[in-house]
C-alpha cells in the first residue's frame, strides 16, 4: 500500500524549532521528488520545501527561506523539515508529497503530486 506519513507537528512559542518527517512505504520514494506543503485555515495550500530524489536539490518557498531546511535519507524512505524561528502566520497542517515524474520545482510549483499524506498540525502561538 502506498503510503505517507508525517509526523512531528505539534504546539511551539514562537522563536521556537520544530522538525517535521514524512516516511515513504509501498512505493520507490527514492525515485521521486518529495516535499512539504501546507494549508493555513482558508487560504490554499501552498509547496513550501521540495528536494529532488537524489537530495542534492531543493527548492525552499519565500515564506521560509533562511528559517526552513529540507532533507532526505533515502536509505530510511525519510524526508526531513526543520523549522526555525517560528511564527504564528507559519500556523497550518503540514502535508508530505511526492511524485516520481515531476522535477521537484515543479511538484513545489504546481502541486500536482501523485502520493499526499494525512497531513500534521502545526500551531506557532504562546
Amino acid at each position: 500500500q502506498l503510503q505517507l506519513v508525517e509526523s512531528g507537528g505539534g504546539l511551539v512559542q514562537p522563536g521556537g524549532s520544530l522538525t517535521l518527517s514524512c516516511v515513504a512505504s509501498g512505493f520507490s520514494s527514492d525515485n521521486s521528488a518529495i516535499g512539504w506543503f501546507r494549508q493555513a485555515p482558508g487560504k490554499e495550500r501552498k509547496g513550501i520545501a521540495c528536494i529532488n530524489d537524489r537530495g542534492d536539490s531543493t527548492y525552499i518557498d519565500g515564506s521560509g527561506r533562511g528559517r526552513f531546511s529540507i532533507s532526505r535519507d533515502n536509505a530510511k524512505n525519510t524526508v526531513i523539515l526543520h523549522m526555525e524561528s517560528l511564527k504564528p502566520e507559519d500556523t497550518a497542517i503540514y502535508y508530505c508529497a511526492a511524485d516520481p515524474e515531476l522535477p521537484f520545482h515543479t511538484l513545489c510549483a504546481d502541486g500536482r503530486a501523485t502520493y499526499w499524506g494525512q497531513g500534521t498540525q502545526v500551531t506557532v502561538s504562546s
